[in-house]
């Protein structure tokens, strides 16, 4: 692998550029030297961003561009790229589309062959994935949930059987109603991981069963408060539990073939037993 250390930007680009979550150690020297040389910072909240330039004497110009005014705003920016400036897109913090402003943006990018580079960096979801002690080979992020008790509890019983860990960003203004909706339709047992202030003096990694995590939030209101990361071990298959292919295959075949033989079929597909589906069958089928 060739060693590429050189951070001239290029014209007509946009730079992708992931900035600290909490610890200011934690901005590359990359993200430092695109900022400084970049024509214009398009950022969610110019004046938190101004706080983070001014701290690293950079005296780039900042443009704004949220979620209100994105989709208005990205034509500008569009314009000035194809004229050859160069932009860098920078979010409050982490890595910019992930729950942040940029999609709309990126995707105009794309579409006009404007070049666009990612920058590595800061995340708070992959932060808090590899300390969580969950298993990390497969993962699904789900963003916030939403605000509403329906609509979180409608959203936890759609992945109460994905097998994935699955990683939530939650407020702490919510936490507690979060958690409660979590417990009715995932139960007490549930592997959860809270992952709290990452990066920051007050970092919390607490990882229990559901029932257990909650208990020890109440017992220290510090501890639900700050930017919240939540981890949710995946669905585990109990020993008797049967693969959802082979229970719709015999669902399938079973409406051409009698059900006895349709079991027989699914069960040497997918290496089942043919009697726990053709019971399966049975109990579901009409």
């Amino acid at each position: 692998m060739t060693d590429e250390t050189s951070t001239m930007v290029d014209v007509s680009t946009l730079y992708i550029v992931p900035t600290p979550i909490g610890n200011l150690g934690d901005i590359t020297q990359r993200a430092l030297s695109i900022l400084q040389q970049v024509d214009i910072i398009a950022a969610e909240d110019t004046r938190h961003t101004g706080r983070l330039l001014s701290h690293f004497g950079i005296t780039t110009r900042t443009f704004a561009l949220h979620d209100h005014n994105e989709q208005q705003k990205a034509d500008i920016l569009i314009e000035k790229l194809v004229s050859g400036q160069t932009i860098a897109l920078v979010s409050d913090a982490g890595t910019p589309l992930i729950s942040d402003p940029g999609y709309h943006l990126v995707t105009r990018c794309r579409q006009a062959g404007v070049k666009v580079v990612p920058l590595p960096g800061p995340c708070a979801v992959i932060t808090a994935l590899s300390a969580s002690g969950l298993p990390s080979d497969r993962f699904s992020f789900e963003g916030f949930l939403p605000p509403k008790s329906k609509g979180r509890r409608d959203r936890f019983t759609e992945v109460a059987q994905d097998p994935r860990t699955m990683i939530f960003y939650e407020s702490p203004h919510r936490i507690t109603d979060t958690l409660d909706d979590m417990l009715a339709v995932l139960g007490a047992d549930r592997m959860v991981v809270l992952a709290r202030e990452l990066t920051k003096t007050f970092e919390t990694i607490h990882g229990a069963p559901l029932g257990e995590l909650m208990e020890w939030l109440s017992e220290d209101s510090n501890r639900i408060r700050g930017e919240m990361v939540l981890l949710i071990a995946g669905h585990r298959a109990e020993k008797d539990d049967l693969p959802i292919d082979a229970t719709n295959a015999v669902a399938l075949i079973a409406k051409e073939l009698p059900l006895k033989k349709a079991a027989a079929i699914a069960a040497e597909l997918y290496n089942v037993k043919k009697n726990a589906l053709y019971k399966w069958g049975l109990d579901n089928l009409e």
